[in-house]
C-alpha cells in the first residue's frame, strides 16, 4: 500500500483540530460546559481537585456514553541553554554551547467499547524535530517527549503506531464505583473487585509507576527523572513502547498489577526480542490508597522489576580494556545472553487539600550490567508537590516545582571514568558527582484545550560529571487537548 506524505497526515490531523474546534462551538453554545478530557493517562485515575482544579480542557468535549473514544494531544517543546563550563567534553556529553531545538509530538487516540466489560485502542503518533544535545549527556534529561525522537533508522520521522491493545475487565463482586473516561479507560463505573487484562503495544509507565502528580509531561513536568522512576529500567523499544500483556486486581483500597513484556534486541533499540526465553521483563507494582492523613487521598506504590536479555556488563569490560585487550572500555563487547538486571522503587503522592498535593520517588537497581531501556541511573531520590489554580482564582492554571538527585555505582562510574560509552552518557572522562536536578514549571490555560507553560531546569553535574555545568535549561511549551 502506497504511503501517504507526511504533510498530507499532519494537514489531515490538523484539519481534526479545527474541526473538531468549530464543532465545540456549536456544542458550547448549547450545552453552556466542556468536559474534562485527554491529557496524559496515568491510568489511576483524575488529578487532584476534580473539575475545578485538575482537569484539562479539551477543544470540544467527549461522549460519557458511546462506545467510541476520539481524541488526540499536540505537544510542542521548545528549548534553550547558555553556554555553560566544561573542562573537557566527549561523544555523548551534553554540548556546552548555546543552543535551542524543538520537539513536536502529535498523538490520535482512538478506542471502542466491544461490551461493557472490553476494550479496544489504537493510538498513533507523530514525532519531529531533536533534543538539545542530541538527547544525551544527562540521565535526567530534559525533555520526555525527546524519547519518542532517539531513532536514526529510515522513516523514523514517518507517523508509526504507538499502542494497540485490548483490555478485558472480569468483575468479581456487582459492587460498582464510578470512573474516570480517558483515552486509555472507557468504562464510566466499575466493578469494585474485579481483574482486568491488558494486552498488546503499550508504554508500560502508562499503568505502572504512574503518579498524579509527577507523570503528566503535557501540562506538568518535563524531565525524565520527574516524571519518571529513572531506575526503572521499563521495558521498551527506542521510542518507550513494548508488547506486553499485563494482569491487575483491584480491590476496595489495594491495586496489584503484574506485567509481562518483550525487551529490546539490543540496548535502546527499536526492534524487540519476541524469543521470551532469553529475553524478558517481568514488572510487579503493589498500590495502597486511601485517606490516611488528613482524610486527604493518598496511595503509596512499591515495584519490582526484573530484565533479561544480551547485556554487557561493566566490570568485564573494564578488566579488558586494562588488560589491553580494547582501546577503549567496551560495554558492546561483554555482551551475553541470559544475564540480568533488576530493581526496585517506591512511589508515593498525597493530596494535602484539593488544590495542593505532593509526591516522591525512590529508585534502586543491581547496576552491575548495562543499562538496557530507559536512562543510565541506578540511584534516584525525588520530591515534589503541584498546585492548581483555583487557590488564585485560575482553576484550569497549575505550577509546581521538584528536586532529584541521581547516581550510578561505582563499576559504571569507573567505565565512565576511563572514556567508556553508554547509549546516553559519555564525556571521556569523569569527576563523578551525583547529578542534581531543580524543576519548577507554570502551566497556564489560554481557552478551550489550548495551553501554554514555561519550564526552568538548573541541572548540577550533568551526566554526573562536575567538571561540567551546571546549566539551566529554559522552556516554552505549547499544548492542545481535543
Amino acid at each position: 500500500m502506497r504511503r501517504l506524505p507526511k504533510q498530507l497526515v499532519l494537514q489531515i490531523f490538523c484539519g481534526l483540530i479545527f474541526t473538531a474546534g468549530s464543532c465545540a462551538l456549536r456544542t458550547s453554545a448549547q450545552t453552556g460546559t466542556a468536559s474534562a478530557g485527554a491529557g496524559q493517562s496515568t491510568g489511576q485515575g483524575s488529578e487532584a481537585g476534580d473539575s475545578d482544579a485538575g482537569q484539562s480542557d479539551t477543544i470540544f468535549p467527549h461522549t460519557e456514553s458511546g462506545r467510541y473514544w476520539i481524541s488526540g494531544q499536540a505537544n510542542i517543546v521548545v528549548q534553550g541553554h547558555g553556554a555553560f563550563p566544561a573542562r573537557y567534553s566527549g561523544p555523548d556529553s551534553l554540548t556546552n554551547w548555546a543552543q535551542t531545538a524543538t520537539t513536536h509530538l502529535l498523538t490520535l487516540y482512538t478506542g471502542y467499547q466491544l461490551t461493557q466489560t472490553t476494550e479496544v485502542f489504537l493510538d498513533v503518533e507523530d514525532a519531529t524535530g531533536t533534543g538539545i544535545g542530541n538527547t544525551a549527556g544527562v540521565a535526567g534529561y530534559v525533555n520526555l517527549d525527546a524519547v519518542r525522537l532517539r531513532l536514526d533508522v529510515p522513516g523514523a520521522k514517518d507517523p508509526y503506531l504507538a499502542q494497540f491493545m485490548l483490555r478485558q475487565i472480569i468483575p468479581l463482586t456487582k459492587e460498582r464505583t464510578a470512573a474516570d473516561r480517558d483515552e486509555l479507560d472507557l468504562a464510566t463505573s466499575l466493578p469494585t473487585r474485579r481483574i482486568e487484562f491488558r494486552l498488546g503495544k503499550m508504554d508500560l509507565t502508562d499503568f505502572i509507576d504512574a503518579n498524579t502528580y509527577g507523570t503528566d509531561s503535557n501540562l506538568q513536568f518535563l524531565n525524565w527523572s520527574v516524571d519518571d522512576n529513572a531506575a526503572y529500567d521499563v521495558a521498551s523499544n527506542t521510542r518507550g513502547y513494548t508488547d506486553a500483556a499485563m494482569v491487575e486486581y483491584d480491590d476496595h483500597w489495594f491495586s496489584a498489577r503484574f506485567a509481562e513484556a518483550m525487551m529490546p534486541k539490543v540496548a535502546d533499540g527499536n526492534y524487540l526480542d519476541a524469543d521470551l526465553a532469553r529475553s524478558r521483563a517481568e514488572n510487579l507494582e503493589l498500590e495502597a490508597q486511601g485517606a490516611a492523613i488528613a482524610h486527604r487521598q493518598g496511595a503509596v506504590r512499591l515495584l519490582g522489576y526484573l530484565n533479561r536479555a544480551s547485556m554487557g556488563n561493566y566490570r568485564e569490560a573494564i578488566e579488558a580494556f586494562l588488560a589491553h585487550e580494547t582501546t577503549s572500555p567496551d560495554i558492546v563487547a561483554t555482551r551475553q545472553m541470559g544475564r540480568h538486571r533488576y530493581g526496585f522503587g517506591l512511589n508515593m503522592e498525597q493530596a494535602i487539600n484539593n488544590n495542593l498535593g505532593v509526591f516522591a520517588r525512590l529508585g534502586w537497581s543491581d547496576g552491575h550490567n548495562e543499562t538496557f531501556c530507559y536512562t543510565e541511573d541506578d540511584r534516584t531520590v525525588q520530591i515534589g508537590g503541584v498546585a492548581y489554580g483555583q487557590l488564585w482564582r485560575r482553576k484550569s492554571d497549575r505550577a509546581g516545582a521538584a528536586f532529584v538527585t541521581n547516581g550510578i555505582v561505582a563499576s559504571h562510574q569507573q567505565y565512565l571514568a576511563l572514556g567508556g560509552l553508554g547509549f546516553m552518557l559519555g564525556d571521556g572522562g569523569l569527576n563523578y558527582q551525583r547529578e542534581r536536578i531543580v524543576e519548577g514549571f507554570y502551566t497556564v490555560h489560554l481557552w478551550r484545550g489550548f495551553f501554554a507553560s514555561y519550564d526552568f531546569q538548573h541541572v548540577n553535574n550533568p551526566g554526573y560529571n562536575q567538571a561540567r555545568g551546571p546549566v539551566s535549561v529554559s522552556t516554552f511549551r505549547f499544548h492542545t487537548d481535543f
